[in-house]
Order: structure tokens, then C-alpha cells, then sequence
């Protein structure tokens, strides 16, 4: 679908770019991490349009008890089963195989074997991967477009948040009453692995706490156009 962008796209809202999504005759899903409300925003969105589109998450087994209590929340809300899609080692076994902590002396490894390589298997089986990206959340999604093309994962990705502002997702939260991440309201705006997420200082932007004490901002899975 990489020759088939129309061209126009830059100029459409949120609604606009969802409808074109679900009218293209591949397969779509939607990716949400259960973390950050911008996620749950956009399920809300497409699950008014068609409960079937598949919605998952990367369940790498270092989620917070928050992120699995969310998503069973949002299963119950809209009768829905989201999909785990879990690594080929536990963490147990990743660390018999690449020793303890891996997070902590490689993390880009450590994101690609449970999260990036994952993805990238399941991703197999569709053609339009919808995400809740947004341009504000850091420098490293500033420039991010509503439609592109993901030649690593061979997707046409969709990201018809990328314009909002948190005071945008926030406001439709709390006009639709959607539930979200509890850690939300104790200073994780963004919510990852336990052992690579810290609450936020003010003024920091919402991604600061991912990965601290490290260089790290993104997890690897949007190379070349942000992260979730």
C-alpha cells in the first residue's frame, strides 16, 4: 500500500483518517499499550466505528499490575478481547539465555526480543497498523504524518492522533468518561516496562520518565517516525 497514500492526507483530522483506515481492503489493527490515554482515545474511536478490528498490546511480561487491570476494563466496557502478544522467552528465560537485567546494560536488546521482533511476527497477518502517536509527546514525534508507510514491518501505519494535544486526548476522555491507566493520575503519563518507568518532575516532557538514567526515549518499535 506504500504507492497508494493519497496525497491529501496531511489535511485530515482524526475522524477522517480512521474512516480511510477501515475502508482500505486490508486487514487492519490497532495497537494500544494500555499506558497513556492517547491509546484509549483512538480504541474509543474505532470501536464506535467496528468492534472486529483487532486491538492488541505488547504483554512483555515487565507491564505494571495498572496495564493489565486497564485492559480488563476495557475488554468488560466494550466487549472486546485485546491480544497479549508475548515474546518467545519469559523473562525468566531471557535471562538464563542474556543474563539478569538485560534492560539495564542493553535496553535497545532487550526492547527488540520483547517488544520489537513480537510485533513484527504478529504484524505479519495485516496491512494497516492504526496507533495513538502524537507530534507533542516528544522531539522524537514532532514531525510524525496521519499516514505513512513502515517498511520494516511492511505496514501502512496510521496515526490519526498526531495532531492533538494532551489537552485534546484528556478532554475527550473525560467527555466520553473512557477509563485509563491509574498511573496517569500519579504523575506516569506514560506508562512502559516497571523496571524503565519512573513518575515524571514537572516541566519534563511526558516520555521523560521511559528508560531514565539512560539515553533512551523510544522503545524501537517506530523507528524513523516516533513511539507509541
Amino acid at each position: 500500500m506504500s504507492s497508494n497514500l493519497p496525497s491529501q492526507s496531511s489535511s485530515w483530522d482524526a475522524d477522517e483518517a480512521i474512516d480511510w483506515a477501515l475502508s482500505q481492503p486490508g486487514r487492519a489493527a490497532l495497537s494500544c499499550s494500555f499506558g497513556g490515554p492517547s491509546g484509549i482515545v483512538l480504541l474509543d474511536m474505532v470501536m464506535r466505528r467496528d468492534r472486529s478490528v483487532p486491538v492488541y498490546y505488547l504483554d512483555t511480561g515487565l507491564l505494571f499490575p495498572q496495564t493489565y487491570e486497564l485492559a480488563a476494563r476495557v475488554a468488560q466496557r466494550y466487549g472486546i478481547e485485546p491480544l497479549a502478544i508475548s515474546p518467545w522467552q519469559s523473562v525468566h528465560a531471557q535471562q538464563r539465555t542474556h543474563g539478569a537485567a538485560l534492560w539495564q546494560r542493553d535496553p535497545n536488546r532487550c526492547c527488540d526480543l520483547r517488544k520489537v521482533q513480537p510485533q513484527a511476527a504478529f504484524l505479519e497477518q495485516y496491512d494497516i497498523w492504526l496507533t495513538g502517536l502524537r507530534r507533542d509527546q516528544s522531539s522524537t514525534r514532532a514531525a510524525i504524518p496521519l499516514l505513512q508507510y513502515d517498511p520494516r514491518f511492511r505496514v501502512t501505519k496510521v496515526n490519526p492522533l498526531a495532531g492533538w494535544s494532551g489537552d485534546d486526548v484528556w478532554q475527550y476522555v473525560r467527555a466520553y468518561g473512557l477509563p485509563y491507566n491509574d498511573l496517569n493520575d500519579r504523575g506516569y503519563p506514560s506508562v512502559g516496562c516497571v523496571p524503565c518507568t519512573r513518575a515524571v518532575n514537572p516541566g519534563e516532557d511526558v516520555r521523560a520518565g521511559r528508560w531514565p538514567g539512560t539515553e533512551k526515549k523510544e522503545c524501537g518499535l517506530h523507528a524513523g517516525g516516533g513511539d507509541r
